[in-house]
């Protein structure tokens, strides 16, 4: 059984909590700010847990994490 790789893209993009749940950083914070209001931007710099619809399908990415 040969090694299976990493898809790096969702490595850079996703983290592993101590509890095994994912973490990401949410998205909308890039580009076209000014129209935005501040509770939103604020809100927007925290992270957040991938939705456990998805969980399965980033595990999958990330055979070892």
């Amino acid at each position: 059984m040969p090694k299976l790789k990493t898809r790096k893209a969702v490595a850079k993009r996703v983290s592993v909590t101590g509890s095994g749940k994912l973490k990401k950083t949410k998205a909308n914070k890039q580009h076209i700010l000014t129209k935005k209001n501040t509770k939103r931007l604020r809100d927007l710099r925290k992270s957040d847990l991938v939705d456990k619809t998805n969980v399965k399908q980033m595990k999958r990415c990330l055979p070892y994490i």
